[in-house]
């Protein structure tokens, strides 16, 4: 490159540091930005029950689960829409979610963190088995 090509150098070195894959990976976090990984729903297994406070000024407990998914085992929490709908839900069951639609993909309201909400048990819809019209089924 000759006596002054240093600059250049650091600029090309620059440049190709982003065809490594790993290096990508590790700069860009995008595992960290969209668990779903663009996709509309995605399906996980619970791990646990828990309940979440809500932000100031409201109070009272959401019920929600924290959900593996399965497509690449980050764990999410995810809210469950309808009164009463958690006893329908056990561990180790699998669960469809959608995102909760804030913008940008952030959580809604009162609701800190809590950015996935719980569509279908066992592949039978939560909306179904809280009217009564079907039942979830037994092995998950």
């Amino acid at each position: 490159m000759g006596q002054f090509g240093a600059r250049s150098l650091i600029r090309k070195r620059k440049r190709f540091r982003w065809s490594s894959r790993a290096r990508k990976r590790k700069l860009l976090q995008l595992w960290r930005k969209d668990p779903l990984e663009g996709a509309p729903m995605g399906k996980g297994l619970v791990l646990k029950k828990k309940g979440v406070e809500q932000k100031q000024p409201h109070s009272g407990i959401i019920k929600c689960l924290r959900v593996q998914l399965t497509k690449n085992g980050i764990p999410v929490t995810a809210f469950v829409p309808g009164d009463g709908a958690i006893k329908f839900i056990d561990e180790h069951d699998e669960v469809t979610l959608v995102g909760l639609g804030a913008s940008q993909g952030g959580a809604v309201g009162s609701m800190h963190g809590i950015k996935y909400q719980v569509v279908k048990v066992n592949g039978v819809s939560l909306n179904e088995i809280l009217k009564g019209k079907k039942e979830k089924p037994k092995g998950a």
